[in-house]
This record gives structure tokens, sequence and C-alpha cells, in this order.
């Protein structure tokens, strides 16, 4: 695990804990890294609740229940999609915080869409922040920046919604 899991996640305990809050997360790309970055702390069931990794866009569909519309409109690579996810493990899991993420790690376009290409989606109550990013490298790597960028910017929400 990259140096800067580790500081990152603490943040995110901290900022969690003080206002007694769970944390629920959807995972796509990453595969359940950002899962293994949160229970790598100890003490992190007092923080953080469950991780559904909904890898395939049958999961996404059967599990989290995102709409087939949004699905065909948008595709399972897309911003539409991740703010889905956010809402939809929130609402499965009854935490009042939730982190999704949505992307292609490669090793070929998907969807028409490149190499490296994520979006996140953060949730608190009925607030919803997100964003795309390009990340550069192998599958390995975009699935770690993907996990890593995704935690900074639950930080990033958590520092300006708390």
């Amino acid at each position: 695990m990259d140096r800067d899991f580790p500081a990152v996640v603490r943040d995110i305990k901290n900022l969690m804990q003080k206002q007694g809050l769970m944390l629920s997360v959807a995972e796509s790309c990453t595969g359940g890294c950002i899962a293994n970055a949160l229970t790598s702390l100890p003490g992190a069931s007092k923080f953080f609740s469950v991780s559904i990794v909904s890898y395939s866009e049958d999961a996404k569909r059967s599990i989290l229940k995102i709409s087939p519309s949004v699905l065909k409109k948008h595709g399972v690579i897309s911003e539409e999609t991740a703010v889905a996810m956010a809402r939809a493990v929130g609402r499965l899991s009854g935490t009042h915080v939730s982190l999704a993420v949505t992307g292609n790690a490669g090793p070929e376009a998907l969807e028409g869409k490149d190499i490296g290409l994520v979006y996140i989606a953060a949730k608190a109550g009925d607030v919803i922040e997100s964003k795309g990013i390009v990340l550069k490298g192998g599958r390995q790597a975009v699935k770690k920046a993907a996990a890593l960028e995704s935690l900074r910017f639950l930080r990033q929400v958590l520092r300006v919604w708390l």
C-alpha cells in the first residue's frame, strides 16, 4: 500500500468519528482497494460499515439497483453512474456518508472511454459531490491511484461538509 494511504485514512477516520458518522463504499474499477485501505487502519469498524464491489454492469443493476436507463444512456463509466452508486450504497447500508468510484483501469478502452478515466462521487445526507479524473499508468497503477484519489476526494469534501 502506498505510504499516502494511512494518512488519508486517518484523516477520514478522525473526521467521521468526530461527528459519529459511518461510511459505506461502492467500488468498481478499484476492485476492493478502498475497502482494503480503510480496513488496514486499526479501529476501522468505528467509522467504516460496508463496501460493495459491483464490478460488472449486471451487479450494478441487480445489487445496487442502478437504473438500466442510467447505464444505457451514460454507461457504467460515467459521473451519473458514480453518483447513482453512492446513493445506492448509502441507501442499502443506512450510512450517512458514502463514496463510490467507477472507471476504466484497462487494458483497453471500454464504452469508447480511455484507460484511466475515473469518476468519483461522495454523498453525505442529501448532498452529493462528484468529479471525473484521468489517471496514467498500467492497470494496477490506475486501480491504486483511483483508490487513493477517491479517498482524498472524500477527505476534501468531508472537511467542507463537516
